[in-house]
């Protein structure tokens, strides 16, 4: 029997993806058990959310119904509207105190429209078919969902970009503790292996995967001109941690803000003007935990996730995959 070394090893959480590889975009769902309770944190500069207010302190919603990760730019919002609907007619979600469901619904999207067959985005339809598609199964990484048309280092343009992807990963403790990620991974800068060293980035300008190169370096050697417009440096990492353990809505906050932690080990820079990094963080109530061990190791399975992402992916288009 195979190990589930992803998010939904974690009871209750299903991931659905729907993957359109001609348009090199799609979305992934994550639905969440019942009471699982959110937060969030947003970091990047060029941020496209929906919801996320409703998910930090002092906000009177604590439970989410799902999470939607997106890519289609801020087009790819509208998949929140189909995940809604079919929560609705299965039943989930916050229920009000004059007795109207309401799915609890936050979403997250990244840029992949320069990849792929332009006007193509996801739909309405495409978040029903993603929640329709949900399973308790190891989650299908790389290539797929909202990692479809996800780039690392894509300013050059894509024949000097490596593919990036869906990643998620998830560290078990003796008590039954589960801390898990599940990251879509498509930065700006570069992605750094457990050595630090760069596994994923920007081409040389011979295009071969042996001359990366170094996204920081060229910033101190170049910081007049390095960073190009906005036009062509359209980024951002989106993200899950997850975890059975009882969090109070402030902590699974503090625990979303700890999670950016591990992007920032794995990707190097981040949280750029032109990233819209956003991690989300859930918590399902089952187990007592501190949320200091919480959130430590959400930023170890932040980053593990990142780099599953980009050891997972395939090539797609002109988007050359790791190694290649």
């Amino acid at each position: 029997m195979t190990t589930n070394n992803t998010i939904t090893a974690i009871p209750g959480f299903r991931v659905g993806h729907v993957t359109d590889l001609e348009g090199a975009t799609g979305c992934t769902v994550l639905l969440c058990p019942d009471g699982t309770i959110g937060g969030v944190d947003q970091r990047g500069g060029a941020p496209g959310t929906r919801e996320t207010d409703l998910l930090r302190p002092m906000h009177h919603v604590e439970t989410v119904t799902a999470i939607v990760l997106s890519g289609g730019s801020a087009y790819g919002l509208a998949t929140a509207d189909g995940v809604m609907r079919w929560c609705e007619e299965n039943g989930f979600g916050y229920k009000s105190g004059t007795g109207y469901l309401v799915p609890i619904v936050p979403a997250a999207i990244l840029m992949d429209l320069p990849l792929g067959k332009q006007g193509v985005r996801p739909t309405a339809d495409d978040g029903y078919a993603a929640c329709a598609a949900a399973t308790s199964d190891p989650v299908r990484q790389g290539t797929i969902g909202a990692g479809t048309g996800c780039r690392v280092g894509g300013f050059r343009g894509s024949a000097f970009a490596t593919k990036g992807g869906i990643g998620s990963a998830v560290k078990r403790f003796s008590n039954g503790l589960m801390v898990a990620a599940l990251v879509a991974v498509n930065p700006v800068g570069d992605v750094l292996d457990e050595q630090g060293q760069i596994m994923a980035g920007v081409r040389a300008d011979d295009g071969s995967y042996l001359g990366m190169l170094n996204m920081l370096q060229g910033m101190a050697e170049h910081p007049e001109q390095f960073v190009p417009n906005p036009g062509s440096s359209d980024n951002t990492v989106i993200g899950i941690v997850a975890t059975n353990a009882k969090l109070s809505k402030d902590h699974t906050n503090k625990v979303a803000q700890m999670a950016h932690d591990g992007l920032a080990r794995a990707i190097s820079p981040a949280h750029l003007m032109f990233d819209g990094d956003t991690i989300f963080a859930l918590s399902t109530g089952e187990v007592d935990a501190d949320v200091n061990v919480v959130g430590a190791f959400g930023a170890e399975v932040m980053a593990a996730a990142i780099r599953n992402g980009v050891r997972a992916a395939t090539r797609l288009h002109e988007v050359r995959a790791m190694g290649e």
